[in-house]
C-alpha cells in the first residue's frame, strides 16, 4: 500500500492545476473499457449492494426521499426483489418501535465469512435519527436469522444528527468501521465487547470541503434546492486489514489511517489525529472498495465512471458509460468481479425516467 502514497503525490500535483470546485479532474490513463453486465434493475431507489460467495445479490433501499418504500433490504435478480430476511423487518412506519425493523438502511456488506451486515442509519431523509433505531445487524444469509446486533443508543457516539453511511468488517480483529456522513466522523466498534467509539469527529479528514458537484450538466441539489454538504462517506478496508481508507463525498482528499490506531482505546484523540495520512486528491466519489488483489475502486460520480488505483501506483478508469448515473456503492465478489449500483441522486426524483441498476464488471486483475 505504500505505493499509493507515492501515487498520491502525483495526483496532488494534478489537482493543484484545477481550482474550480465543480470541474472534474481529468483521468490520467486511458480507460480499460470494461463492459457493464446488467444484474438487476429496480423502480425503487437503492444505494448499497452486497454479493455472497455463491453470488446471491442483496441491495438496500434507504428512505432517502420518501417514507413510503416496499422494502429496505432485499435479495435481487433481474427485476425481482425478495424482502430480506422477511416482510416483517421491512414494514416499519413511524407508529412502530424501530428496534426490530429496518428504518432507513444505507448500506449492506458481506464479510469474509459470508455473513450479511446491514447498517441502519435510522434517519429518513437525513432528518434525524429515530430514537432507538440506529443499529448494525449481522445476518446468516441461509437461516435468515440475526446473529449479532449493535445498537447505537449512546448519543455521544451517534448523534441525533448523524447519518451512518457505510461499513467495513474486519473478521479477524473482530471490528467494524463506519462513516458518519452528516456529522463527519468514524465510528469504530469492537464487535467482541459491543463498545462503539466516535473518532476523528473534529478532524478535517472527515469533513466536507463544500464542493459544488455538477453531474450530467446538473448542479446537485437536495429536495429543498440546497447544495448538499456530505462529510465522511466512502470507506474501504485494505486486503491485509492494516489500513482504513475514507473520503468525504463533497471533497477531494482521500485519507487513510492504520487500523491498529483505530483499535487502540488508550490512544489519545490528539495522537490519533497525527496518524491520519493524505493519500491523494481524487474526483468526488460516493463508494469505495478494495478487491483481493489490492486495487482500490472509487466511483466517479461526475464522470459516470468507475476508477481504481492499482497496487503498482497506476490510476485507471475502469469503465465510463452514460448508464452509470451516479455510481453509488460497490461489492467485490469472491471471483474479483465488481458490482456497482446506480442511484441517480443528481436527478430530481420526479424527473427520473430510467430504472436504478446494478452492473457487474469483470475487471482484469
Amino acid at each position: 500500500m505504500r505505493n499509493l502514497l507515492a501515487l498520491g503525490l502525483g495526483l496532488l500535483l494534478l489537482a493543484g492545476c484545477n481550482d474550480d470546485n465543480d470541474e472534474p479532474l481529468t483521468p490520467v490513463t486511458p480507460s480499460l473499457n470494461v463492459p457493464l453486465t446488467p444484474v438487476a434493475t429496480s423502480t425503487v431507489q437503492w444505494t448499497g449492494v452486497a454479493v455472497t460467495r455463491d453470488n446471491r445479490v442483496f441491495a438496500n433501499f434507504p428512505r432517502m426521499e420518501t417514507d413510503t418504500i416496499p422494502y429496505s433490504v432485499a435479495e435481487v435478480s433481474g427485476t425481482q426483489a425478495t424482502p430480506f430476511p422477511d416482510a416483517a423487518w421491512n414494514t416499519w412506519d413511524r407508529t412502530q418501535p424501530p428496534q426490530n425493523k429496518f428504518v432507513c438502511v444505507q448500506s449492506v456488506y458481506v464479510d469474509a465469512n459470508n455473513f450479511l451486515w446491514v447498517l441502519d442509519a435510522a434517519s429518513p431523509s437525513m432528518r434525524g435519527v429515530v430514537p432507538g433505531g440506529a443499529k448494525l445487524l449481522k445476518f446468516d444469509v441461509n437461516t435468515r436469522q440475526v446473529v449479532q446486533r449493535i445498537d447505537f443508543n449512546d448519543q455521544t457516539v451517534v448523534y441525533p444528527t448523524s447519518y451512518l453511511n457505510d461499513v467495513r468488517i474486519d473478521t479477524q480483529a473482530n471490528f467494524a468501521y463506519i462513516t458518519d456522513s452528516n456529522a463527519g466522523a468514524l465510528i469504530v466498534v469492537n464487535l467482541a465487547s459491543g463498545r462503539a467509539r466516535r473518532l476523528l469527529s473534529n478532524h478535517p479528514s472527515t469533513k466536507s470541503e463544500n464542493l459544488i458537484l455538477t453531474v450530467e450538466g446538473r448542479v446537485w441539489r437536495n429536495q429543498t434546492g440546497e447544495l448538499p454538504d456530505i462529510d465522511s462517506d466512502g470507506i474501504a478496508l485494505s486486503p491485509n486489514r492494516d489500513y482504513l481508507f475514507y473520503h468525504a463525498l463533497t471533497a477531494r482528499p482521500l485519507f487513510r489511517i492504520a487500523t491498529q490506531y483505530l483499535r487502540d482505546e488508550a490512544l489519545p484523540e490528539s495522537q490519533l489525529a497525527q496518524r491520519v495520512e493524505l493519500v491523494a486528491e481524487t474526483n468526488p466519489p460516493d463508494g469505495m472498495a478494495f478487491d483481493p488483489a489490492g486495487n482500490l475502486y472509487l466511483t466517479d460520480i461526475q464522470n459516470n465512471a468507475v476508477t481504481r488505483f492499482t497496487p503498482t501506483g497506476q490510476f485507471q478508469v475502469v469503465a465510463q458509460d452514460p448508464q452509470l448515473k451516479w455510481p453509488d456503492s460497490f461489492s467485490v465478489a469472491s471471483d474479483g468481479s465488481v458490482y456497482v449500483t446506480t442511484s441517480q441522486l443528481h436527478i430530481p426524483r420526479r424527473q427520473r425516467t430510467e430504472p436504478y441498476r446494478i452492473f457487474k464488471l469483470a475487471v482484469p486483475q
